[in-house]
């Protein structure tokens, strides 16, 4: 860590070139001797990817910022605010605590937190960035989080894990043996350590193969912002073996769309039926969680087709999701397409429906963008049918 990037003037040169093309800047000479130019250009661009993924510490004096990388691979202040929604009682010990965004927010909700970093220079930068946002209650340690707990000798009341891929585990299918630590591994000796144990997971792992490799799960929270999934929670109990509740969230500007239900509990047979006035699109969240049945039923929506994941019912209600009303239904032949579609433009999806969105453009000549969706999808008599919309709700 270079104390030398807090002088004034290099900060106030950081902030003045926040918007700039970092590429451009690269080919200016260096105002700044004493310090890496690399160092300074590091620090410009990975403020500006925090300022509206890190707004507290994008505001705050004096920060200073690893690589870009850790900024990307960081959770945004939306989602570690969730998190403490999660987690209760007194101390927290982060094994895997990276630029420490998660811990601030558990910090506001316990008495103690640890954060682990294996990453000497990372836990040096987290450590005075710590000092820097005036929290008080947070340990740093640097070395190999499962030494340090088995050093601490302490029970913790959470355990939090945020795995990280190796590197040979490219191209592979994402497990979570694939990464470190691995916690399917050492899932034993953390249960040593804290009956309770919160995973944080990429969205690309696959709900069904997490379970393959995890016991004790009691809920799975799926996250999304603005409807992008941006992480999975595994919340894991010592001794626990009942059912396991999938909790869908989604993080918008003005509230939280929360939708959840039982895995593989039995539920009601969806209802089928041909379009009607409004089609429901169910959010990002939901679709990640594979609730398509229990969506449908807990809104009394009908399916379209059982591999479409849209709704439709006649009268308008509140849903977690994109709602339209449908202005036109139509089969999808070469006449109807020609009469109503060719040469236009619109925003198109496709759901359940052989083609892709840029043959179906390519073909139909479809310019993107305008107030008019399209959703090509099939319908319950498996017939290919294109609905033409308007959104009402985001």
């Amino acid at each position: 860590m270079d104390l030398n990037l807090l002088n004034i003037d290099i900060q106030n040169f950081i902030n003045k070139n926040i918007d700039e093309n970092i590429a451009k800047l690269a080919l200016q000479r260096n105002p700044f001797p004493e310090i890496e130019w690399i160092t300074i250009l590091n620090q410009i661009e990975a403020k500006a990817k925090s300022k509206t993924k890190l707004p507290h510490w994008f505001s705050t004096k004096n920060i200073i910022y690893p690589s870009k990388i850790s900024i990307e691979q960081t959770s945004s202040e939306k989602t570690a605010v969730y998190k403490t929604d999660i987690v209760s009682s007194e101390s927290l010990i982060d094994l895997t605590g990276g630029f420490g965004v998660d811990d601030y927010y558990f910090a506001k909700k316990m008495k103690m937190v640890a954060h682990c970093e294996i990453n000497q220079e990372l836990s040096k930068i987290v450590k005075h960035n710590f000092n820097q946002l005036n929290v008080k209650n947070i340990e740093c340690y640097s070395g190999d989080s499962l030494a340090i707990l088995r050093e601490l000798k302490t029970k913790w009341d959470w355990i939090y894990i945020d795995p990280s891929r190796r590197n040979d585990a490219k191209g592979k299918v994402f497990m979570l043996q694939d990464c470190l630590p691995n916690v399917p591994e050492h899932l034993d000796l953390f249960f040593e350590y804290s009956d309770s144990i919160l995973i944080k997971t990429a969205p690309l792992l696959d709900i069904s193969a997490g379970l393959s490799e995890l016991n004790n799960v009691k809920t799975i929270h799926i996250v999304a912002v603005e409807n992008e999934v941006k992480e999975l929670l595994w919340e894991l109990h010592k001794d626990y073996s009942g059912k396991i509740n999938i909790k869908t969230i989604n993080i918008l500007k003005d509230k939280l769309d929360i939708f959840e239900f039982i895995l593989e509990e039995s539920s009601e047979t969806p209802t089928y039926n041909l379009p009607q006035k409004y089609l429901y699109e169910p959010n990002s969240a939901i679709m990640k969680s594979g609730g398509f049945d229990e969506v449908g039923t807990f809104y009394n929506l009908n399916k379209l087709h059982k591999h479409s994941h849209l709704y439709t019912n006649s009268s308008i209600i509140a849903f977690p999701g994109r709602i339209f009303e449908i202005e036109n239904a139509i089969p999808y032949h070469k006449n109807d397409m020609k009469k109503f579609l060719e040469g236009t433009k619109c925003n198109v999806t496709v759901r359940n429906f052989p083609e892709r969105v840029e043959s179906i453009r390519k073909k139909w000549k479809i310019k993107e963008g305008g107030n008019q969706y399209c959703f090509f999808t099939t319908d319950e008599n498996d017939d290919k049918i294109v609905l033409i919309c308007k959104k009402i709700q985001s």
